[in-house]
């Protein structure tokens, strides 16, 4: 049996992943073309690579399919619920940065904290007969802001595209999104709620708790935190 780690499959959250292990002397790679999803790892024995999408990551970890995966906070948080319970984080990575936010039309001018989104909500069902609508990809992590904040009667709407266009293409009233910089959202005219930060994410190496560990994996894995420490 072998440590099974589960890097990003592709782009620059992979190629910054394999930069992050190089340089603590753990050489990663991609085993044949780009449509190969195996790789292997030199710089220590007993580890084999698993090259998957940031979003399989989550899942792969909670079922214990993988011992140790890189994906963001955001992912993880969101996809499992009582996350704490079926992983560990080991290490932030220092890229991948974003933040989950709740944004609303610019021109919205006297909408500038939940407290005046709940209201603009309450008056929007008033006028429209139905819920202001929010586009995101994320409902759980959303939904549990929003409650906590006593923000009432808004709709969540599934977003799979491009999440600040659903305003422009009235889908939506308003989005919850990851930005890392705002540029988008600006050029969508929205912006972010002043108190609308909902998580700061970035690039993550987590362990799963419920993954099965013999005496030889334990080992291998002691000395591979010693290495990344």
């Amino acid at each position: 049996m072998s440590l099974k780690l589960g890097v990003p499959s592709k782009g620059r959250l992979m190629e910054k992943t394999f930069a992050w292990f190089e340089k603590r002397g753990i050489v990663l790679s991609r085993s044949g073309s780009d449509r190969e999803y195996a790789g292997k790892v030199e710089g220590i024995d007993g580890v084999s690579l698993i090259l998957l999408s940031a979003g399989e990551m989550p899942r792969e970890l909670a079922a214990g399919r993988i011992h140790l995966g890189v994906t963001g906070i955001d992912l993880v948080q969101e996809k499992l619920p009582r996350w704490e319970q079926q992983v560990e984080e080991v290490s932030q990575l220092g890229f991948g940065k974003a933040d989950l936010i709740i944004a609303t039309p610019a021109c919205w001018v006297d909408v500038d904290t939940l407290d005046d989104l709940d209201a603009v909500a309450a008056a929007f069902r008033k006028a429209h007969g139905h819920r202001l609508r929010i586009a995101t990809k994320y409902h759980r992590l959303v939904r549990e802001f929003l409650t906590d904040a006593g923000v009432a009667d808004y709709t969540l709407v599934d977003s799979q595209g491009a999440t600040e266009g659903t305003v422009m293409n009235e889908t939506a009233e308003a989005v919850a999104d990851i930005t890392s910089t705002g540029e988008t959202l600006r050029a969508n005219h929205l912006k972010i709620l002043s108190d609308g930060l909902i998580l700061r994410s970035q690039a993550t190496l987590w362990r799963s708790r419920v993954a099965s560990y013999d005496a030889e994996d334990k080992a291998v894995l002691s000395e591979l935190l010693d290495r990344l420490a």
